[in-house]
């Protein structure tokens, strides 16, 4: 069974931080390029940064470019997203999304940026 489980999201103060965790199972996740995205109530979702299966090359919207690092372990079959400098902007449902000959979704997991 495919899954991408995400965790991590929660609420935090502008300025702070938290690392967002997807876990995959089901398929070979290392071939599989992957990616965050968010969506905010009323807004269309966007890509937030994506990374690929193999090299590890990384892609960063102009929005969290400096502030959000992607990463990935092959060999714990998940990717992350390290996101600093909190803003309220940032709020949003984050969602994983693997790539290779189909397309995976995760559930998502939210992210509220809020004093």
């Amino acid at each position: 069974q495919v899954q991408l489980v995400e965790s991590g999201g929660g609420l935090v103060q502008p300025g702070g931080s938290l690392r967002l965790s997807c876990a995959a199972s089901g398929f070979t996740f290392s071939n599989y390029f992957t990616a965050w995205y968010r969506q905010a109530p009323g807004k269309e979702r966007e890509l937030v940064a994506s990374i690929t299966g193999v090299g590890g090359r990384t892609y960063y919207a102009d929005s969290v470019k400096g502030r959000f690092t992607i990463t990935r372990d092959n060999a714990k079959n998940t990717v992350y997203l390290q996101m600093n400098g909190l803003e309220p902007e940032d709020t949003a449902v984050y969602l994983c999304y693997a790539y290779n000959t189909r397309v995976y979704w995760g559930q998502g997991t939210q992210v509220t940026v809020s004093s």
